[in-house]
C-alpha cells in the first residue's frame, strides 16, 4: 500500500489543478442535486420481521390508508365551559372542515367521535393521512388548518405524522468547531498557510457528504440525525487525517526533500496510517448493519461515506493544495536578512523545544513506576464508567423535542389533558373471519383489554370494510418509555394465545408507532453484547496483524473497552441523571436513545485504533532499529505525541460543538465521543500504553511463529516504502536479486547475496532445501520465512505482482506432453497475449532459440519425445521471448542453456545439489558458468 500512495503522491504533483477542479466539480454537482431535490429527512424505527412490523404491513393490506397511513392527535381545549358548547363545537366543526379540505388527509375524527376528557375541556381527535410519509407541504397546510387560537377555543397538533421534522441543522455547531481546529493548526503549524489546508479539505468533504445525502434522502429513507452525525465525524476525521499527511509532508519538507518527493513520501507513510484508521472507523460503522435495524443501518452508512470522503480529501485534496503552494511550506525562513532568518529559527526552535521537554517529562513520570501508573489510570477511568451500569435505553418521542416547539406543546398538552399514555398508544390487530358477529366479538376483546393491567382505556374496536380484521386501538397507563407500557406489550402477546381461543379469533398482533419503537429498542439492546464482543474480537485481530505482537492488541484492546465505559458512563451521569444541566440545554432528562451505546462504540473503536497506531507504530519502529525497548518507548512517544495531542484536541473540540447546538439525538452521542477521545487519548493512549509498555519490555513484541506464519502481512507504516527507497539509493535497479538473511522454510539454509541485471547465479540447493519452493520465493510467488528479498529493482512481498511480470520458474514438468513443439510455442505465446504480429515474432524468436541451442530442438517434434532437460529448455525459452528478464533453472539443466539465456540478456538462477548443512560457496554466488 505505501508503495501505490508513494505512486499517487506523484501522479497528483503532475496533475494536480486537475485534481482540484475535479474534485470542485464533484462537490458542486453533489451539492446542486441535493439543493435541486431539497432534503427529506425523517425518523422511521421500523425494524422489519418483528410482530410490530408485520402487524403494520397487516394495517397497510386490509385497511388501507384509514389505518396505515401515517397519523396526527388534534387536541381542541377551552378555557371556559364545555367542548360541547354550541359555540364551541362550531368552531371545532369548522376548524375539521379546513384540515379536510388539505389534498393528502384521508379522514379527521368527527365532533361525535372524539374523545373527551374527565373534565369535559378538552377533546382528542384523530388526523389520518393518506401517506405513510406526508410530504412537507402537506403537513404545513394541515398544521396552518388545525392550529388555532380564538374566542377561548386553542389547539395543538402532534403525534407520529410529525416526528420527523425538525431536520433541520444549524451550522453554528460546525463554525464552532472549525475554529477551535483552526487555533489548534496554527499553534501546530505556526502558518496560517499550513492551518487553513486541512480546514478547506475537511470543509470539502463535507460538502460532498452533505450533498450525497441530501439526493440520498429523496430515494431511501434518513433519519434526521444522520446528516448531523455524518457532518460531525467527516469533520472530526477529516481534520485530522490532514494533519497527519501534512504535518509529516513538512517533516520531509525540513529534510531538504523537493515538495514532489516530500508529498509523495508523506502519503506513503502517514497516508498509510491514514488509509488503515479510516477503514477501520468504516468497517467498524457498516458492521451496525447486522443488527438489522434500518435506521441504525443508514446511520452507519453516512457516517462511513462521511469517513471515506475524509481519507479521499486526505490523500488528494491536501496532497493537491499543499503542491500547489510548494517551497512556501517548507518550515524556517525561505528568503531575508541572516538576521531575520536566525530570528525565524529561533522561533521555529521554542515551541519544538518546549513540546520536547513538556513530552520528556511526561513520559518519565508515566513510565518511572508502571505498575503505579496502570493501577492509578484503570482505577479512575473505571470509576468515570460506574454510571454505565444504570444505563436506560428508550427510542425518541415528541417528549425528546425542545420546549415550545409545536410537538413537543402538543405532547405534554394531551399528557395534562388526558394522560401520558394518550400519546403512545398500541394498534391491536386481530383476523376475525372465523366469528360470525364481528363487531360483538371486538367489544367483547375490548372489555377483555380493559381488564389487563396497565390498560388505560380502549379508545377504539373497529373492524375493516370486508370484516375479517378487526382494530383495536389501547390506550396504556404510560408513556411510550415506561416501563409499564413495554411491559404491558409483552403481556398482551403473552395473553395473545389465551385470548384467540377464548374468543374465536386469530393472529392477535400489537403493533403501531410505540410498539415498532419498543421492539427496535429492545432488539438494539439485545445486540450490543455480541456488538462488544465482534469489536473486540475485531480489534484484536487487526492489531496482531498490524504490530505482529500479542500483547500489544490485548492491551490496546483492553484500554478501548476502559475508553467506552468512561464515554457511557458520562452520557449516562449527564443526560440521564441530570448532572450539569447546561449541557442537556432545553432537553429533560431520560432514556437515552437505543443506539447511542453501538454508535458510539463503532465511532471509538475506529478512533481508539487511529491514536494506537498513530503512538506505538512509532514505538515498533524505534525499536526494531535499537533494541531497547525502554528507549523505543520514550523516542516513539516523544516525536507521536505533539501531532497525536494536536488531533485529539482537534477532534475533542468539533465533537464538544455539536453538544449545545445539536439535536436531543445528537447531544449525547457528540458528548459522548468527546469524552470517550478526550479519555483514549490523553488518559489510555498517552499515559496507560506507555507504562505497559515500559512494563512489558521487549515482550511487548512477542508472536508465536505460526501465528505470525498465519497472518497476513500488511504494510501500514511505510516500511516498504523505506526499503524501496533505501535500494533506489543503493543502487538496486542494477541488481536483478538482492538476498539478505533469506530462509525459505524452517530448516533451510540462510542465504544472502546479490545477482546483478545479465549475470548468472548457481545457488546451493541442500538435501533439505526444495529447489522449487526456493525460485518460488525467488520470483515473488511464495512468502519467504525470514529475511529481505528485492527482484528486479522491487521490494518483496510488496511488489510481488510487478515482480512475477518478468520472472518465470523453467520447469520440466509445465510442459503438456500432447502435440508438437510448435503447437506448445504457440498456445503458451497466445496466454500471453498481444498483437498478432507480436505473437508472431514471439514465436518465431522461440523456434530460432531452440534450433540453435544445445538440444537443437525442432518445431515439429514431438513434445512427448523431448528428455526432461529438452522440455525445461522450451519452457526457458517461452519465458524468454514472453518478456521474463530473470529465469530460475530448478533441478538438472544443461550449462548451454544458462549461456543462451544470458546471451538474449536474461539474469539466470541455477541450482547445485550439496550436502546438507553445507554453507553457501562464495564462488557459486553470482558466478558465471
Amino acid at each position: 500500500m505505501s508503495l501505490f500512495l508513494h505512486r499517487l503522491g506523484r501522479l497528483i504533483a503532475r496533475h494536480r489543478i486537475f485534481v482540484l477542479v475535479a474534485w470542485l466539480l464533484i462537490v458542486l454537482a453533489l451539492i446542486g442535486g441535493g439543493s435541486l431535490l431539497g432534503a427529506s429527512y425523517e425518523d422511521d424505527f421500523s425494524v422489519p420481521g418483528t410482530e410490530s412490523q408485520v402487524g403494520q404491513e397487516v394495517l397497510t393490506e386490509r385497511f388501507g390508508t384509514s389505518a396505515s397511513g401515517a397519523s396526527a392527535q388534534l387536541l381542541f381545549q377551552t378555557t371556559s365551559g364545555s367542548i360541547q358548547d354550541a359555540d364551541t363545537a362550531a368552531i371545532l366543526s369548522e376548524t375539521i372542515a379546513d384540515i379536510e379540505a388539505v389534498d393528502g388527509v384521508a379522514g379527521v375524527s368527527d365532533i361525535d367521535r372524539m374523545q373527551l376528557n374527565d373534565d369535559g375541556d378538552a377533546a382528542l381527535a384523530t388526523v389520518q393521512f393518506d401517506d405513510e410519509k406526508p410530504s412537507e407541504d402537506v403537513l404545513a397546510a394541515v398544521h396552518d388548518a388545525a392550529v388555532i387560537d380564538t374566542a377561548g377555543v386553542a389547539s395543538t397538533i402532534g403525534g407520529a405524522a410529525y416526528g420527523g421534522q425538525g431536520g433541520e441543522m444549524s451550522h453554528a455547531s460546525e463554525i464552532i468547531g472549525i475554529l477551535v481546529a483552526l487555533m489548534v493548526l496554527l499553534v501546530t503549524f505556526g502558518s496560517f498557510l499550513a492551518a487553513g489546508m486541512p480546514i478547506f479539505a475537511a470543509l470539502l468533504g463535507v460538502a460532498g457528504t452533505s450533498g450525497a445525502l441530501m439526493i440520498a434522502s429523496n430515494l431511501t429513507s434518513i433519519s434526521t440525525a444522520t446528516p448531523s452525525f455524518a457532518v460531525m465525524l467527516g469533520l472530526a476525521v477529516a481534520i485530522d487525517y490532514s494533519l497527519f499527511i501534512l504535518s509529516r509532508h513538512r517533516q520531509e519538507l525540513a529534510h531538504g526533500l523537493t515538495p514532489t518527493e516530500a508529498m509523495a513520501r508523506s502519503l506513503g507513510t502517514a497516508g498509510g496510517a491514514v488509509v488503515f484508521a479510516g477503514l477501520t472507523v468504516i468497517v467498524s460503522l457498516l458492521g451496525l448493519s447486522v443488527v438489522g435495524i434500518p435506521v441504525l443501518t443508514v446511520m452507519a452508512v453516512g457516517g462511513s461515506l462521511a469517513v471515506a470522503m475524509a481519507v479521499l480529501v486526505a490523500l488528494t485534496v491536501l496532497p493537491a493544495v499543499a503542491l500547489l503552494f510548494g517551497e512556501r511550506l517548507r518550515p524556517g525562513p525561505r528568503a531575508g536578512s541572516r538576521r531575520a532568518a536566525r530570528r525565524a529559527a529561533r522561533a521555529a526552535a521554542k515551541p519544538a523545544r518546549h513540546t520536547t521537554r513538556l513530552t520528556d517529562r511526561w513520559i518519565r513520570v508515566v513510565t518511572r513506576v508502571p505498575a503505579l501508573t496502570i493501577v492509578l489510570v484503570v482505577v479512575g477511568v473505571g470509576a468515570l464508567a460506574i454510571p454505565a451500569a444504570q444505563m436506560s435505553l428508550a427510542l425518541p418521542d415528541a417528549s425528546t423535542k425542545p420546549v415550545g416547539t409545536d410537538q413537543r406543546d402538543n405532547f405534554d398538552a394531551v399528557a395534562d389533558a388526558f394522560g401520558p399514555g394518550w400519546n403512545a398508544p398500541l394498534l391491536i390487530t386481530v383476523d376475525i373471519l372465523e366469528s360470525s358477529q364481528p363487531v360483538q366479538t371486538l367489544d367483547d376483546l375490548s372489555a377483555a383489554f380493559e381488564e389487563i393491567p396497565g390498560v388505560a382505556a380502549v379508545a377504539v374496536a373497529t373492524p375493516n370494510e370486508s370484516g375479517d380484521t378487526g382494530l383495536l386501538r389501547v390506550i396504556p397507563e404510560g408513556g411510550q418509555n415506561d416501563q409499564v407500557t413495554k411491559d404491558l406489550v409483552h403481556d398482551i402477546r403473552d395473553r395473545s394465545s389465551e385470548l384467540e381461543e377464548e374468543y374465536g379469533v386469530s393472529d392477535i398482533r400489537v403493533t403501531g408507532t410505540t410498539a415498532i419503537n419498543i421492539d427496535t429498542s429492545e432488539k438494539l439492546s439485545a445486540a450490543l453484547l455480541p456488538f462488544t464482543l465482534t469489536v473486540v474480537g475485531l480489534s484484536l485481530i487487526l492489531l496482531m496483524i498490524v504490530f505482529r505482537s500479542i500483547w500489544v492488541p490485548i492491551k490496546a484492546t483492553l484500554g478501548f473497552l476502559l475508553s467506552v465505559g468512561a464515554a457511557f458512563g458520562a452520557i449516562v451521569a449527564v443526560f440521564q441523571w441530570g448532572w450539569f444541566p447546561a449541557l442537556l440545554g432545553e432537553a429533560s432528562p431520560g432514556p437515552l436513545v437505543s443506539f447511542l451505546p453501538i454508535l458510539v462504540m463503532g465511532v471509538l473503536f475506529g478512533l481508539a485504533m487511529d491514536y494506537e497506531m498513530f503512538l506505538v507504530s512509532r514505538m515498533r519502529e524505534d525499536f526494531s532499529r535499537s533494541g531497547d525497548p525502554d528507549d523505543a518507548v520514550r523516542s516513539g512517544f516523544r516525536h507521536s505525541a505533539p501531532v497525536v495531542t494536536a488531533a485529539a484536541v482537534i477532534m475533542i473540540s468539533v465533537f464538544a460543538a455539536f453538544v449545545p447546538g445539536g439535536s436531543a439525538t445528537i447531544k449525547p452521542i457528540a458528548f459522548g465521543l468527546a469524552v470517550g477521545v478526550f479519555v483514549d487519548a490523553f488518559l489510555v493512549r498517552m499515559t496507560l500504553v506507555p507504562a505497559v509498555m515500559s512494563l512489558l519490555g521487549a515482550r511487548a513484541w512477542w508472536m508465536p511463529g505460526w501465528l505470525a506464519r498465519i497472518l497476513p502481512s500488511v504494510d501500514v507504516e511505510g516500511e516498504a516504502l523505506t526499503r524501496q527507497l533505501a535500494l533506489d539509493d543503493a543502487g538496486g535497479p542494477a541488481l536483478a536479486i538482492s538476498a539478505r538473511d533469506l530462509r525459505t522454510h524452517e530448516h533451510g539454509a540462510v542465504l544472502t547475496f546479490d545477482l546483478r541485471v545479465g549475470e548468472i547465479a548457481t545457488l546451493p540447493a541442500d538435501d533439505g532445501t526444495d529447489e522449487v519452493l526456493l525460485a518460488h520465493v525467488l520470483s515473488g510467488r511464495t512468502r519467504a520465512l525470514s529475511g529481505s528479498l528485492a527482484v528486479a529493482g522491487q521490494v518483496l512481498p510488496e511488489r510481488a505482482e510487478a515482480v512475477r511480470r518478468v520472472t518465470a520458474i523453467a520447469h520440466a514438468d509445465d510442459i503438456d506432453p500432447r502435440g508438437s513443439v510448435n503447437d506448445h510455442l504457440a498456445q503458451m505465446i497466445a496466454v500471453n497475449g498481444g498483437s498478432r504480429r507480436m505473437r508472431r515474432e514471439r514465436q518465431d524468436r522461440a523456434v530460432r532459440l531452440l534450433s540453435s541451442g544445445e538440444g537443437r530442438i525442432g518445431e515439429r517434434v514431438a513434445v512427448s519425445d523431448l528428455d526432461a532437460m529438452d522440455r525445461q529448455e522450451v519452457a526457458a525459452v517461452v519465458a524468454l521471448v514472453c518478456g521474463a528478464n530473470i529465469v530460475f533453472l530448478p533441478g538438472a539443466s544443461r550449462p548451454q542453456l544458462a549461456d543462451l539465456l544470458q546471451a538474449e540478456g536474461a539474469s539466470v538462477v541455477r541450482f547445485r545439489r550439496t550436502p546438507r548443512g553445507t554453507s553457501p560457496s562464495p564462488s557459486t554466488i553470482g558466478a558465471h558458468a
